[in-house]
């Protein structure tokens, strides 16, 4: 972990690469050309957009294609624990070493870019190197000038659940401002794959893409439909049961549900898919820590897990599944900054019977524990604030039956898992 963070402060500290977001294609599209063009190297490119929904709906693509015997790359972001998690080569990660020797590399180039487009050019030079079936690219925020949108014409692109998210990074911070962004300048001659949306999102995207030329797959097309305890994935052809053991909430059923239509478009077979569902499993989502020196501290009586939701749409995703488990729940809550942590609590009323509030351990861009207590405070929660993960867990840690949460953040739900 401390060469990743290492890592990271390097390229903080590089006089290339600049650490806030500023989007644009020209830099890296400068850059590829030096490069000599690797990104057209690739083949089969997917490109997953959206706001809430890509890495689960990624993963889950990505297992169903490896379970069918063919090989894929990918390029995620954020990372949780590791940078090297954002670079996965076919069948291993990037290592440390090859990530420094392409950033060398890309040095070389003397051109300024984001440290995004550095990265997203790691991802690039490695995966061109790879003779892989297809390779899965996560946007970073918004599509249209997003350091993964260079690809002429991709093989699918699939775009996820679209909210307020990215509010933050548009002038007029509207919500059509966003679904423009990311369905406005999706490529023609391609297949379009649109995930569940609100009614009102789904109507403005059939409204931008009314002109656009790619075979388009709308999410009337599947469902996902629930038989007693058990939830099914629904087309005109298929029926299989979601048999898996580590996906809980409706909001993550569907976004397997998406990578299973995809999957069965790109010819994966039924049986392969079944038999795969079972191994899914998503890392700072919905994860509950079974193991590790976090669950040895709390008593026997306590279920402690972790959600890295920090979107407003993922509040109320959270939200439905927590209210459905009866024993007494508490809330650890951590925020980066240009959320909407206000609207996000919101979402979480009548759930926990206290919150504490808590930094980010090595993140600047952390809203401090006291701003994040103010806010909980008047939202009418109970709650209290700590300088650390191990004061919050105090705070909350007794003998009494409960499920501690922790919540609102990716980067603090690595934090988590690092000390696990």
């Amino acid at each position: 972990m401390s060469r990743s963070i290492n890592l990271y402060k390097q390229l903080a500290n590089h006089k290339l690469f600049n650490n806030s977001v500023n989007f644009g294609l020209k830099r890296i599209k400068l850059a590829l050309d030096l490069l000599g063009h690797p990104e057209k190297k690739l083949k089969n490119v997917i490109s997953v957009i959206g706001e809430s929904g890509k890495f689960t709906t990624l993963f889950s693509l990505k297992l169903f294609i490896e379970s069918n015997k063919q090989k894929v790359t990918t390029h995620i972001s954020p990372s949780l624990r590791d940078i090297r998690e954002r670079f996965y080569m076919g069948d291993k990660y990037l290592s440390h070493i090859e990530i420094k020797k392409t950033i060398r590399q890309i040095e070389n180039l003397n051109i300024p870019l984001t440290i995004f487009e550095c990265l997203t050019l790691v991802y690039i030079i490695n995966a061109a190197k790879i003779n892989a079936d297809y390779n899965i690219q996560e946007t970073g925020a918004l599509w249209r000038l997003d350091s993964n949108n260079i690809n002429d014409f991709p093989r699918l692109q699939i775009c996820t659940n679209i909210n307020k998210q990215h509010l933050n990074f548009l002038k007029k911070k509207t919500l059509n401002e966003v679904i423009k962004e990311d369905v406005g300048f999706l490529s023609n001659f391609t297949n379009i794959y649109i995930g569940k949306q609100s009614p009102y999102v789904l109507r403005k995207i059939k409204i931008l893409l009314k002109s656009n030329k790619s075979k388009i797959i709308y999410p009337n097309t599947w469902r996902l439909t629930k038989m007693g305890n058990h939830y099914y994935y629904q087309d005109r052809k298929y029926k299989i049961k979601l048999n898996t053991k580590n996906v809980y909430s409706k909001g993550m059923f569907e976004n397997v549900c998406l990578a299973i239509k995809v999957a069965l478009d790109l010819k994966i077979d039924r049986k392969t898919i079944q038999k795969t569902l079972p191994l899914l499993f998503f890392e700072g989502r919905f994860q509950y820590l079974n193991k590790g020196k976090i669950k040895k501290k709390l008593h026997k009586n306590e279920i402690i897990m972790i959600d890295g939701a920090h979107a407003t749409a993922d509040a109320k995703n959270l939200a439905a599944y927590l209210k459905e488990i009866k024993i007494p729940k508490y809330g650890i809550w951590a925020m980066t900054k240009n959320k909407e942590p206000d609207l996000f609590i919101k979402q979480l009323k009548g759930v926990f019977k206290k919150i504490v509030t808590m930094p980010i351990e090595n993140e600047f861009n952390s809203v401090s524990a006291n701003k994040l207590y103010k806010i909980a405070t008047k939202n009418k929660f109970k709650s209290e604030k700590s300088d650390s993960f191990t004061e919050a867990l105090y705070k909350i840690s007794s003998s009494e039956k409960k499920l501690i949460v922790c919540f609102g953040s990716l980067y603090n739900c690595g934090n988590i898992l690092n000390k696990n």
